[in-house]
């Protein structure tokens, strides 16, 4: 029997609060816990020892871990129709960590049809959660309450972003909703499959990905990675990247980064020029994140048991491995 880190993908990362540590959720519901100080501390020697997971733990037995999200107190856990809630504490140390909530979605009672939990963003202690049954739960992360459901797709919701009062979410049905959150309601809405210069219908309609700014929206899926006018809804940039699939967008500062299924990650500016690609170690892209402080790192992870680290975002520098 082959081993199953052979077959693993990894399907989210987050950083923790503080920046020490880069947390990894995979498809057999298992998080591995590496600090950032063993392999970006230039003093450190990079052992195979030094390489190796600090924590590693599993939520549930073979159910994939869909979404990561780091608050002040809690690893928040998005697996299917279930989000749990770790303390920081047993997320860093304990192999037999102890949940320390859980809230758990409206269903059917019918096990098969749980929705999974693609995607969670954090506002002001609310959860705003994008799930498999096409609506966005509310939830009050204080006390695991649902407030409201927001209804505003027709097929899954893949990508959630959040800026001030609005929030941009991408889905299965080829949609990118805007949303005022004090209404609750959607105020805006763009469909990239319609545009001829955007479309790719060998792909499908779906919005894998989905970015917002003051002045910005960005998007992809199987609809080329496009750059828009946010108030005028217009598109600006069709970014010329070789993928069959957008995964992964983000607008930093005056760049765009994106992964899918492709050959490389990508640096780019607003124009569509490309600043760096990055050979990737997984066929498809489904995570990265990045930060400044207290270690400048981007970590790139999809298909593939490995992740890819990058210390000034324009090359590899590391591989680390989930076994």
């Amino acid at each position: 029997m082959l081993n199953k880190s052979y077959y693993n993908t990894i399907l989210c990362l987050t950083f923790s609060p503080c920046g020490n540590y880069l947390i990894v959720g995979d498809i057999y519901g298992k998080i591995t816990v590496f600090h950032l100080y063993r392999f970006m501390n230039p003093n450190v020697n990079a052992s195979s020892q030094n390489l190796s997971c600090s924590n590693s733990f599993t939520v549930q037995e073979d159910v994939q871990i869909n979404s990561l999200l780091s608050t002040e107190h809690y690893l928040v856990v998005g697996v299917v129709g279930e989000i749990f809630g770790y303390d920081w504490k047993v997320v860093k140390n304990n192999k037999d960590a102890k949940v320390s909530w859980k809230v758990e979605l409206p269903n059917s009672n019918d096990l098969f049809n749980k929705a999974e939990i693609n995607c969670v963003i954090n506002k002001e202690g609310v959860l705003y959660v994008g799930c498999g049954d096409n609506k966005i739960y509310v939830i009050n992360l204080e006390g695991g309450r649902i407030l409201r459901t927001l209804s505003g797709h027709s097929d899954y919701v893949h990508s959630l972003f959040n800026m001030g009062d609005e929030l941009a979410s991408g889905g299965e049905d080829g949609v990118v909703n805007i949303w005022d959150i004090r209404s609750k309601t959607v105020c805006n809405k763009i469909e990239p499959y319609k545009n001829d210069e955007i479309a790719r219908p060998n792909l499908g309609k779906w919005i894998g990905t989905v970015c917002i700014n003051d002045d910005w929206l960005l998007c992809g899926g199987g609809p080329k990675l496009s750059l828009w006018h946010f108030r005028s809804l217009t598109p600006s940039t069709v970014f010329p990247l070789d993928d069959q699939g957008i995964y992964f967008g983000e607008i930093v500062n005056d760049k765009v980064l994106a992964g899918g299924r492709a050959d490389h990650f990508y640096n780019m500016v607003f124009n569509g020029d490309i600043v760096s690609k990055i050979p990737t170690s997984c066929v498809s892209v489904f995570s990265a994140v990045h930060q400044e402080e207290p270690y400048r790192a981007l970590c790139i992870a999809g298909s593939s048991p490995k992740i890819d680290i990058c210390s000034n975002f324009n090359y590899k520098d590391q591989v680390l491995v989930v076994t």
